[in-house]
């Protein structure tokens, strides 16, 4: 079931079995996704295996390589910024940085018992207004979107001990990932992200030591290596020209680092 709007809105609703439909993996700017497994399978995430287990869903950006010709039994929610923008609508649905934007990777929720019904039921609703032509149609898609990501958000916050937060400093990490996931290529010191932030470094690490969700510097770090590991495995760019665009000044240096960090040299990866 497809949604599309004058404005280029864009709205995919479907329960697929078997073979990927072209809807999955055609390019969408700005793109978002929800992957809700029925049935355990693995995919591969830019380039790395996950697991997934009957009722978890998975959540993805247009900037995530997914990488399978066929689901064992998922349901589908993609849908563009024309349709939703989550940046615009933040006071809304608080999953910019969590959900979405996330720079320690791909967000996955667990649908607890006691929470599956009320996920079906907003299933059934959904697929129910796909179904209406009507002038409210467009209005209706956006409240049965919006609220699965609020149902999303809130279940993230639990799963992850972010729950007992005060909503300021939940925001404060939401604010501290995306700020990452923008500035990541240019920007590789904490500092620059407490100065964007009006805090200081020392502030930052003490929140973060405090949530248990690891140190400013590793997040920045490891989106670094994500990143390599993206530009690697799927286009046929120099590994010199790699190393500039995610802000290192020499490919030596690169090299070291993602040694360091992945126990392997960019040129083997690519080899691999």
């Amino acid at each position: 079931m497809k949604y599309q709007g004058k404005s280029h809105e864009f709205l995919f609703l479907e329960h697929v079995s078997g073979r990927a439909p072209i809807e999955f993996k055609m390019p969408l700017a700005s793109g978002l996704m929800f992957l809700w497994f029925k049935k355990k399978q693995k995919i591969l995430v830019d380039g790395q295996s996950i697991e997934l287990y009957p009722n978890q869903i998975l959540c993805t950006t247009e900037l995530h390589q997914v990488a399978t010709d066929s689901f064992n039994e998922v349901r589908l929610i993609r849908f563009n910024r024309s349709f939703y923008c989550i940046k615009d609508h933040d006071n809304e649905v608080s999953c910019k940085g969590l959900l979405f934007y996330n720079a320690s990777g791909p967000s996955i929720i667990t649908l607890p018992k006691g929470e599956q019904r009320k996920f079906e039921m907003l299933w059934e609703m959904f697929s129910i207004e796909m179904n209406t032509a009507d002038s409210l149609q467009f209005e209706m898609l956006q409240m049965m979107l919006k609220r699965f990501i609020i149902l999303c958000t809130r279940l993230y916050k639990m799963q992850n001990d972010l729950w007992t937060l005060k909503t300021k400093s939940v925001d404060l990490l939401r604010d501290f990932n995306f700020l990452v996931e923008l500035h990541f290529r240019k920007h590789h010191q904490v500092a620059t992200y407490a100065q964007l932030l009006h805090k200081s470094p020392k502030t930052l690490a003490n929140f973060f030591a405090q949530s248990g969700m690891g140190s400013p510097l590793q997040i920045i770090q490891e989106r670094i290596m994500l990143e390599a590991r993206r530009l690697l495995r799927y286009t046929d760019k120099p590994i010199k020209e790699i190393a500039y665009e995610i802000g290192y000044e020499d490919v030596q240096t690169f090299s070291r680092a993602f040694k360091q960090k992945e126990g392997i040299a960019p040129s083997e990866l690519r080899e691999k």
